[in-house]
Formats: structure tokens, sequence, C-alpha cells
């Protein structure tokens, strides 16, 4: 099922969960965002919230698109996080000063609300992994007749 996702949306990583707040008030911690990489008929623009990723770091970023210079797949593009006081220059690679279309993951095109903090639990609470196989576990013991 992820591949056929990734497959429509033409992105590595179809689904994110938001992770830090800074794109407060779009959106919170836990958002579940839905992304779409295959822009056929335009460009990435100003105003839009994209979710990039930076080379030799594997967390992705959601931030507004904020600036852009040149168009096409050459146009480099200023990032910021709507809750953030400055652009997103001291996130990228070292001697990058601007993303291109190539380090964009995908655009956002839809979230669900907090869907996402179970896996925001889960990485920052590892015990909690344990707990909840053994719950399940015991469900399944319980459950049979």
């Amino acid at each position: 099922m992820w591949k056929g996702l990734s497959v429509i949306t033409d992105s590595p990583s179809p689904i994110v969960v938001v992770l830090s707040g800074s794109m407060e008030p779009a959106f919170q911690r836990g958002d579940l965002l839905l992304l779409w990489n295959r822009n056929l008929y335009s460009e990435t623009n100003v105003g839009e919230i994209v979710v990039y990723n930076v080379k030799d770091k594997d967390i992705p970023i959601v931030h507004r698109v904020v600036r852009k210079f040149g168009t096409g797949p050459d146009a480099q593009l200023l990032t910021k996080g709507d809750n953030n006081l400055s652009d997103d220059t001291e996130l990228y690679a070292r001697g990058q000063d601007y993303l291109v279309r190539k380090d964009i993951i995908g655009s956002v095109v839809g979230f669900i609300p907090f869907v996402g903090y179970v896996t925001i639990m889960l990485s920052e609470h590892p015990w909690l992994k344990t707990v909840m196989l053994g719950i399940m576990g015991l469900v399944v013991v319980l459950q049979r007749e």
C-alpha cells in the first residue's frame, strides 16, 4: 500500500507527521500530512507548504515557501516555519543557501489533526512499544476460544 501511495503521489514519503510546533497555527504537533509531488501544470509557489529533506539528515521538515528566485526545475526556494522568527537557511546543508525542486518530498494537500501523535509518543517513549505489544498479545490470548 505504501509503495502504491508513493507511486501515485510521486513522493518517497506521501504521509508525514508534524514533529514540532514550527508551523503553528497552520499545523499542530502530531498532525498527519498528506503530500502530493506531481506538479504537472504548476510550479511550487510562494505561500505553498512543502516538506523537504536536508542532505545527510533523516527527518523531513514541513515549512512554507517564502521566496522564490527563478522558474522551472532550477528555481531556488527559501522556506520558513510560520512560528519561526527567521528563515531556514540555518537548517539547510552546509553550503546550501536555497532549496531546489529535487529537495522537496511533496506539497501538503491535506491533513488529519493529531492522528500522528501516536508515532511521536512511541518514538519519545520506547517503553510504550513494549506495553502496547504486551496488551495486544494479552488480547489475542484472552480472545481465543
